[in-house]
C-alpha cells in the first residue's frame, strides 16, 4: 500500500512541475498582435477573435489587441518573436509572412515562429471613389493603360501581398505593364486605404472586401469587381472578375503564429481553443458581416500548408516579373 502511495505521489510531483503539462493554460493576459494600424484586415481578425474569444468563454484570461504597425508585418512579428516559449501571445499574419521573405523585404519566415492556424478567408476586391466613371474592372484598366499616372492606386500594408499580386495578375489580362502602374503604398493598410480613396487622393484600389464593404453598402465608393469564385450571396450588385471575363481567382485567408519554440501542450491549447472558436455563433455571426468565409487549419495542417503555399507564391513572383 505504502508503495502504491508512493507512486501516486510521485505522479503527482511530476505534474506539478510539468512533467504532465498538457494541462497548459495562459497564465497572464493573452496579446493578439495586429502587424498594422486600426482598421485593416489583420486588426479587424484581432478584434473578432478576442469578441468570439470572451463572448463564448473560451478563456480564462483577459484578452487584448495591440498594434504595431510597420514593415508590411515585421514589426509586430518582429515583436513577436522576442516573446520566446510565451504562449500568450499571438500574431495575426496572412501570405505577408512569406512573401515579404520570397520578395528580399524581410529575414522572418514562418520557420520563425509556431504556426497555430488559418481562420478565414476573404475575397479581394477593387474599389473605386463613389463618382468614378469606372464601372467594370476593364473601365479602370484602360484608363490606367491609357494614362497610368492619372490613376494612383492604394496598396497596403506593402507592395507584394495578395492585393498587389491579383491587381498584377488582372493588369497581365489587359496588356497593361506592372512597372507604369502608379502604386501608392499605405503601411496602415485599410485603415489608411479607405480615407485616401474617400479623400481623392487615390484613385483605385486592390484590397480585402471586408475592408470596403461597409463603404460599398453605405454608397461612399464602390467595388467594381471581387475575387471569388462564384457570386457572393450578400453582394449581389457585384460581379466577379471571372464574370467579367478576366479568368483570376484570389482568395485572401489570414490567421495567427505564435511566439517561437512553444511547447506541444501550448499548441495543443491553441488548437483546443480555436477548433471550438469557429464552431460558435459568435465567430460564425461576425466572420458573415465581414462578408469571411471559414479557413481553419489547425497548427500541423496550417504549417504544411504554409510550406506548400510558400513554394506556389515563389513561381507567382516569377511569373508577374516581381522576382
Amino acid at each position: 500500500m505504502k508503495k502504491l502511495f508512493a507512486a501516486v505521489l510521485l505522479v503527482a510531483m511530476l505534474a506539478a512541475v510539468g512533467g504532465a503539462s498538457a494541462e497548459w493554460k495562459p497564465s497572464r493576459t493573452i496579446e493578439l498582435i495586429a502587424p498594422a494600424n486600426p482598421g485593416g484586415g489583420w486588426d479587424m481578425l484581432c478584434r473578432i477573435v478576442q469578441k468570439s474569444l470572451v463572448d463564448e468563454k473560451l478563456v480564462d484570461k483577459n484578452v487584448i489587441v495591440t498594434n504595431k504597425p510597420g514593415g508590411g508585418g515585421a514589426t509586430g512579428w518582429n515583436y513577436l518573436k522576442g516573446k520566446k516559449g510565451q504562449g500568450e501571445y499571438l500574431a495575426a499574419t496572412s501570405t505577408l509572412v512569406m512573401l515579404n521573405n520570397l520578395l528580399g523585404k524581410s529575414d522572418l519566415t514562418y520557420k520563425d515562429f509556431t504556426p497555430l492556424a488559418a481562420l478565414q478567408a476573404e475575397w479581394i476586391s477593387i474599389a473605386v471613389e463613389k463618382d468614378s466613371p469606372w464601372k467594370t474592372v476593364k473601365d479602370l484598366f484602360e484608363a490606367i493603360k491609357a494614362d497610368p499616372t492619372a490613376v494612383p492606386v492604394g496598396i497596403g500594408p506593402t507592395l507584394g501581398n495578395n492585393d498587389h499580386l491579383m491587381f498584377l495578375q488582372i493588369a497581365q489580362k489587359f496588356d497593361v505593364d506592372p512597372a507604369s502602374i502608379k502604386f501608392i503604398v499605405y503601411p496602415g493598410a485599410g485603415g489608411e486605404i479607405v480615407p485616401a480613396l474617400l479623400g481623392g487622393h487615390v484613385k483605385a484600389t486592390s484590397i480585402g472586401l471586408a475592408e470596403v464593404l461597409e463603404q460599398h453598402k453605405g454608397d461612399t465608393m464602390r467595388v467594381i469587381g471581387v475575387s471569388s469564385d462564384e457570386k457572393l450571396d450578400f453582394l449581389p450588385d457585384v460581379a466577379t472578375f471571372k464574370e467579367q471575363g478576366i479568368d483570376v481567382v484570389f482568395p485572401h485567408w489570414r490567421g495567427f503564429i505564435g511566439a517561437p519554440e512553444l511547447t506541444e501542450d501550448q499548441i495543443a491549447y491553441w488548437n483546443d481553443v480555436f477548433s471550438k472558436m469557429v464552431k460558435t455563433e459568435t465567430w460564425k455571426t461576425l466572420c458573415d458581416n465581414a462578408g469571411w468565409s471559414n479557413f481553419y487549419q489547425n497548427a500541423a495542417e496550417h504549417e504544411k500548408f504554409l510550406e506548400k503555399s510558400t513554394g506556389e507564391f515563389d513561381e507567382l513572383l516569377v511569373k508577374v516579373g516581381l522576382k
